[in-house]
Formats: structure tokens, C-alpha cells, sequence
């Protein structure tokens, strides 16, 4: 496949040229997918240096902190990605449910920092994006766009974040302090579900030949690095889990579609470990599950289509998880009352209490496919389940301040806290949950006909081509091309030697 995105060769060597001087002035070293794999690779001066450099600052060097490594603070390394093992205490299964934790990213708290790195590098190191004359667009349902504007800044171009206008405050907010001009954020109609209406903006900027649009649902680095980096992290939890228990066994992978970048880790696991993937969606939103449509505030996970870097031959169960849960839930773990009741009345521990702010509305959804995909299948004590939480409660605070109000007005007590945590954890059902037979996957293949081929254009037969395993695997093939490209990259700018 030849899409953009997926050159092996320099394709302006001019625009290179032109990149490798702004990138020596700026100071900027770029790392390569192996090294965000795994960061003891990473040059020792990058790393000394890396220890006085503020993780939530435009600093060039924070590029070398878009793994999955950082610790909690996000100054320093761990050798096992942060995460949490939740109780049977707290999700009433006795399956290991594993979540890694995407807030220890830098600038943004949320592993769509990695996804924008993805898409960004192959495009700076083939010479298709100008720095210093393109503006970088970045469509997105909230974090992916965050990744995008930082890493422009970082790069002193132009980043243009593209969301819709029923995304958190927070989000906005976050923005307004890093995009050069106000105008640089573009709201569009609707919420989560309205993806074709952030397609349909991006085509209006896409007349400006100075403009690049980076788009998370249809590039393939967004899947390839997530698949090179989020994969091997996601298995050394597991592996680090197994040294003290080697009868555990890695079941399933579980991962909200969104723009499927993150669920492409679920291929990586599939073939090391034969787990099923699990590919989750909002169920007032049920588009792989019946071909439906809707509006949801599981912020994060943008549908009514299926994206184009969707292994969805790959994918072994749809579940949808209900955005009530998800607003309800996210209200329990971030208030004193309850926490309190999941610490006093339920015995939760306190490691885990500490670590409920960093779920936010998609990680919980997360959590609950998890959760859901544990029960039908049955999953033992020796069983794992490992997902994402994507980001934390940082980026909701206003929300869960609506939801109180809507949802809780008498207040939210012990009773409160009981019932959210009964009715949406504990009473977590196997509805709404498909295990995908041949048909089904050829059914879900299908809907991504209408946005890809009908809407944007997509030759039919690369299209089709995605249908074959075989295509995926070529795809992936190309991670290491690019790492020479950028090892050479960085060996043009000599900024390395001088870092």
C-alpha cells in the first residue's frame, strides 16, 4: 500500500532540506519507534539531560519521554509501565483487569501524544511536512489534537486542533494556553459522535496548499506505532506480573475503537500471545455492534464509522459500554464519598484508590469492557486482562460537575456511591457484548466503505486490500525503514551531538 504515510523514500528533497535546517535551529532530536519501545536505548545525554527538563513543557527533549515508561512523577524511568491490577473488590470478577496508564505521557497526559508522533515522523523524515511553511492539522474527538498542537509548538509551526464543540472544558481550555492564534481552534458541530463533521472542516482547510492534515483515522503510523510501542509495554506489564506468578495467561486485549491507533497494540499481543482483541464502543452509538448511530459522552472515542487503520479482521468481540456508567462511574472515583465507600464498604486498597483519577470517561469504558468481556468468557484468577486509560479525571472536572448536578442533585453520599457502584460495576451484564464471526467482521469491513472509498476517496482496491492479514503485516514492515530514515535524519541536523 502507498498511501500517504507510508513512504519508504524521501519524497520533497527539498522540504527535507528545509526540515533539517529548521530542526538544528530548534534544537530538536527525533526518536525513533525503537527507542520509545523501549527507552534504554535512548541516547545516555538525552536521558541525563531529560532529568531537569519539566515533562509538561514544549521542551524538544519531552519527545523522548512519548513512551509508556515515565514514571509517576514523569521526571524519571520505570523498568514496568505504570499501571494498575484492579480487585475483584472493586470489579466483582476474579480475572486480573490490568489498566496501563496513559496520564504519565508528557504535555498532554495522554498516550495521543505517541499517536501524533506517529503520524508527524514519517511525514518530517520522507520530507512531506515543511515546518517552516505548513501548518500542521490535527482532527481529533480531544487528546490526539492536544499531541499534535504540543509537538507543533515544540517544532515552532503552526497546529490547528480540530474537535468538536461538545468536547470538556478542560480540553479548550488546555488549548487556549498552547495554539498561537485563538483561531487555531476550530470547533465543530456536535459531540464525540460527529466525526464526518470534523472530515468535512478538515476538506475546507485541505484547499490551502500550505496545509497538512494529520489525520489520526486514516494514517497509518497512528497503527503502526502503537503496535511497534504500546504492544511490547502492555507485554512487559504482563511479563512482569508472571515472574511471581508464571501461571498467569494473557487472555484478551481490550480497547475502545476511537481512531483505532491504540486497538493496533491488540495485533502485536495477538501474535506473541494468541489473546483475542476486544474492540469497544459507545452503546448509544452502536455502529460495529448494529450498524447504528447516535450521541455519547464517552469522550475520546469518535464513531458512526469504522477508521481505515481498523484491523477489523483482526478484532474478536464488540462490546459497548453505555456513556450513563461511564459519567456515573467517573463521578464515584473522583469524590470523597466515593472513594471513601469503595475503601470503607467494598475494601478496595489504598494503592488503588490513589490511582482513580487517572480514568477518565474512556478509560472507564475501558475498564468495563474488561469487566464485560471477563464474565462472558468465564476468566479465572489466573486470567489477565489488560487495557488502557487513556487519560485521567484532570481533563473532566467541569463534567463531573454537570453530571452531580443531573444526575445527583440530592447530593452524592454512601447511598449514592453504593448504587453507582453496584449497578454499573458489580451488575456489569455480557448484553451488548457480540463475539464476531467471519460475517460479522466482513459486515463491520463493509461500513468503512461509505467514509473511505464513497466520501474520501480511497482507491477500492486499497481499501480492500486491508482485508488480508498479509496487508497488515507489510504495513508494519515499514517501522524499521523509518527508524533508518530517522537515525539518518537526526545524523543530518547534528543536533545530537550537541544535545
Amino acid at each position: 500500500m502507498r498511501r500517504p504515510g507510508l513512504e519508504h523514500d524521501i519524497v520533497d528533497s527539498v522540504v527535507y532540506e528545509r526540515t533539517v535546517g529548521r530542526f538544528r535551529e530548534a534544537g530538536i532530536v527525533l526518536p525513533t519507534f525503537a527507542q520509545l519501545a523501549d527507552p534504554t536505548t535512548i541516547p545516555a545525554r538525552i536521558r541525563e539531560r531529560l532529568d531537569s527538563v519539566d515533562p509538561d513543557a514544549p521542551h524538544p527533549l519531552n519527545l523522548f519521554r512519548a513512551h509508556w515508561f515515565n514514571d509517576r512523577d514523569r521526571h524519571g524511568r520505570v523498568d514496568v509501565p505504570v499501571h494498575v491490577v484492579l480487585p475483584t473488590e472493586l470489579t466483582g470478577v476474579p480475572a486480573r483487569i490490568v489498566v496501563a496508564l496513559g496520564d504519565r505521557f508528557p504535555m498532554i497526559g495522554s498516550h495521543k501524544v505517541l499517536a501524533a508522533y506517529g503520524c508527524l515522523a514519517p511525514r518530517i523524515v520522507t520530507g512531506q511536512f515543511d515546518p517552516t511553511a505548513h501548518r500542521a492539522v490535527w482532527p481529533s474527538t480531544g487528546n490526539y489534537c492536544r499531541g499534535g498542537v504540543a509537538i507543533s509548538r515544540i517544532m515552532g509551526c503552526r497546529g490547528v486542533a480540530v474537535l468538536p464543540a461538545g468536547m470538556s472544558r478542560e480540553r479548550f481550555e488546555w488549548l487556549e494556553r498552547w495554539v498561537a492564534d485563538p483561531a487555531d481552534i476550530i470547533r465543530t458541530p456536535g459531540t464525540e459522535s460527529n466525526v464526518k463533521e470534523i472530515y468535512d472542516r478538515c476538506a475546507e482547510l485541505d484547499r490551502d496548499p500550505d496545509t497538512v492534515i494529520f489525520n489520526q483515522f486514516s494514517e497509518f503510523g497512528n497503527h503502526i506505532i502503537h503496535h511497534a510501542v504500546t504492544g511490547p509495554a502492555l507485554e512487559a506489564i504482563v511479563e512482569s506480573m508472571r515472574v511471581g506468578e508464571p501461571g498467569l495467561r494473557l487472555r484478551a486485549f481490550v480497547s475502545a475503537t476511537g481512531s483505532a491507533g491504540t486497538i493496533g497494540a491488540g495485533d502485536y499481543l495477538k501474535e506473541r500471545h494468541g489473546s483475542l482483541t476486544v474492540a469497544v464502543e459507545a452503546l448509544e452509538c452502536p455502529t460495529m455492534l448494529e450498524n447504528g448511530f447516535g450521541e455519547h459522552n464517552i469522550q475520546g472515542i469518535g464513531d458512526k464509522h469504522i477508521p481505515l487503520i481498523h484491523n477489523v479482521m483482526s478484532s474478536d468481540l464488540v462490546v459497548a459500554i453505555s456513556d450513563r456508567a461511564t459519567d456515573r462511574l467517573e463521578v464515584l472515583f473522583n469524590t470523597d464519598a466515593g472513594r471513601d465507600y469503595l475503601a470503607r464498604r467494598r475494601g478496595v486498597p489504598p494503592a488503588v484508590i490513589a490511582e482513580l483519577p487517572s480514568f477518565g470517561f474512556s478509560s472507564i469504558c475501558n475498564i468495563l469492557a474488561a469487566i464485560k468481556t471477563a464474565k462472558h468468557r468465564r476468566l479465572g484468577p489466573d486470567d489477565v486482562v489488560v487495557t488502557v486509560a487513556t487519560d485521567g479525571a484532570s481533563m473532566y472536572g467541569t463534567e463531573i460537575e454537570r453530571i452531580l448536578a443531573r444526575d445527583f442533585p440530592d447530593g452524592f453520599d454512601a447511598v449514592a456511591a453504593g448504587e453507582t457502584h453496584g449497578e454499573h460495576m458489580l451488575g456489569a451484564s455480557t448484553d451488548h457484548l457480540l463475539e464476531l464471526t467471519s460475517a460479522d467482521r466482513d459486515r463491520i469491513f463493509n461500513l468503512g466503505y461509505f467514509t473511505w472509498v464513497e466520501q474520501q476517496g480511497v482507491p477500492l482496491d486499497e481499501f480492500e486490500a486491508r482485508r488480508r492479514p498479509e496487508a497488515w503485516t507489510e504495513i508494519r514492515a515499514i517501522a524499521p525503514v523509518w527508524d533508518r530514515m530517522i537515525d539518518e535524519f537526526n545524523a543530518r541536523t547534528g543536533t545530537l551531538e550537541t544535545v
